[in-house]
């Protein structure tokens, strides 16, 4: 390779694509525990166990999975000059908007724990849609690379 990676770039790569599997397998999970966690009963002592299973799943998945994501793929941006075409440009607005759902995600996770205002199941479930049409675009706007 040319870039400053050498022969660590397909490792990086491999590592990058690993680690944007784990996030996304999070960002697929965690609206449907939202889903689970209302349907349970009120002072249900299920509840306190969903709130936990949240919790982790954003802290021990999640954010470390997005933190590797970002910093292996900037890394990857800047060993091949990625950043000069358009389809990487397309693929970062889409890479920021999943960040920011992430972050609507784990937000609403405090929120439901706490008691606060919920949103529909038939809501949830959409959201849950969000991850797996952002892949779409992202795998296309990486391997057809159409502009």
């Amino acid at each position: 390779m040319a870039g400053f990676l050498g022969d660590a770039y397909l490792w990086v790569k491999a590592i990058h694509i690993i680690v944007v599997i784990f996030w996304m397998a999070g960002l697929f999970m965690l609206p449907r525990f939202f889903v689970y966690h209302q349907e349970c009963e009120e002072g249900s002592p299920e509840i306190a166990r969903w709130v936990e299973r949240e919790r982790r799943l954003v802290r021990i998945i999640l954010t470390p999975s997005l933190i590797a994501v970002w910093v292996l793929g900037l890394i990857l941006m800047l060993d091949t000059g990625a950043w000069m075409s358009g389809w990487f440009h397309a693929k970062l607005l889409l890479v920021l908007g999943l960040s920011g759902y992430h972050g609507w995600m784990s937000a609403y996770a405090k929120r439901l724990a706490a008691g606060g205002p919920l949103l529909s199941g038939k809501a949830l479930r959409l959201a849950n849609e969000v991850p797996g049409l952002a892949a779409i675009l992202i795998v296309i706007l990486v391997i057809i690379r159409p502009f």
